[in-house]
């Protein structure tokens, strides 16, 4: 399995925030440089595969799929609010709940409130750098995927993506990392499924492919009714148009187990194998384990290797992506099952 990383994303730290007294505040902004560092190094003990830096395919995938005024402002908020506001640190103060309007705004506050949907994913000098990298590590793992290099391929991306939206950012997310792989290897000629299996729903991915049929987005997550992103992820939402049959949510309750769970990945593996992909991306988010600091399921170590063990039984060429995880205590032990399950599957160890 070959793991491509880009280890210069230490340089946008939202531990930077942290309060020495505030364990609530603290548990806000948990998508910390360190979780990056902590999967890497465990990686290169376990000796997986080799581990590369990712090639540069520069702006125009990540054009393709956001919008260009959120783009732009996520290059510019920095200097923009030092400017505006004489502050180190972006975070939006406003939000744009009605109709968007159509006029251009000067402020990088008003700017934000446009295209930001929420308070923890701020900007520093490093964040543009890092979101743009982390783009790169799953573009790099795609396309060494599609060139029948290797069966499987794992892009330690960090920050995450699957929040954002072609113009939306939040939930830690800048740029939706799996999105921008997925429509560049639909740009390539491939049939795409994404298999997002985020402890929260990926709403950034749904919206990118709601109205499209040549990617195919299947979600196992967190019920919305009770849990972020709230709005987004619900079992009723099949897409819209040509996109619509190609978009399926599985919302779990609180307090899911491994049997429940197991018994809705297999639902979730039919959609996929009817769909007849040529790639599978899976968004891996482990914070789905039980003692996760942003969830309420109950997996446990061995449940991420039974669970790479089904997925990997598709037998298709994979993406994995990196999404959320938090508890850092126990975050790198199962990605490795994760991974190690799914290798054995294939065969690719």
């Amino acid at each position: 399995m070959h793991t491509f990383y880009y280890p210069d994303h230490i340089q946008h730290d939202p531990a930077q925030l942290h309060r020495p007294d505030d364990k609530q505040w603290n548990r806000y902004y948990v998508e910390v440089a360190a979780r990056g560092q902590i999967i890497h190094d465990a990686l290169a003990a376990t000796n997986l595969g080799p581990i590369s830096h990712p090639g540069d395919f520069g702006l125009t995938p990540i054009q393709d799929v956001h919008a260009h005024e959120m783009i732009t402002l996520l290059q510019n908020a920095h200097e923009q609010m030092k400017l505006e506001a004489g502050r180190d640190i972006v975070l939006p103060e406003t939000f744009s709940l009605r109709p968007r309007t159509h006029h251009h705004l000067y402020s990088v506050f008003g700017q934000l409130g446009l295209f930001c949907f929420d308070t923890s994913s701020p900007i520093f000098a490093q964040t543009w750098n890092a979101a743009y990298w982390s783009v790169q590590t799953a573009v790099s793992a795609a396309a060494l995927c599609l060139a029948n290099q290797e069966q499987l391929v794992y892009a330690l991306c960090r920050p995450p993506g699957h929040h954002a939206a072609a113009d939306l950012f939040g939930g830690f997310c800048y740029l939706n990392n799996a999105a921008i792989a997925a429509n560049w290897l639909v740009q390539q000629g491939q049939r795409v499924a994404i298999l997002d299996i985020d402890y929260h729903h990926g709403n950034g991915t749904q919206e990118i492919f709601y109205g499209r049929s040549d990617v195919l987005f299947v979600s196992i997550h967190a019920d919305p009714r009770y849990d972020y992103p709230f709005y987004w992820g619900f079992a009723d939402e099949y897409g819209q148009g040509p996109g619509l049959g190609f978009n399926h949510n599985y919302p779990l309750p609180p307090g899911t187990k491994v049997k429940a769970y197991l018994a809705t990945l297999a639902q979730a593996l039919t959609q996929i194998r009817a769909f007849v992909p040529d790639t599978l991306i899976i968004s891996l988010g482990v914070n789905t384990v039980k003692g996760d600091p942003t969830g309420t399921f109950l997996l446990i170590n061995p449940d991420f290797a039974e669970i790479g063990h089904r997925i990997g039984q598709l037998n298709l060429p994979t993406v994995v992506i990196q999404e959320g995880g938090y508890r850092l205590d126990t975050l790198a032990e199962h990605v490795i099952a994760f991974l190690s399950g799914l290798c054995k599957s294939q065969n690719a160890l």
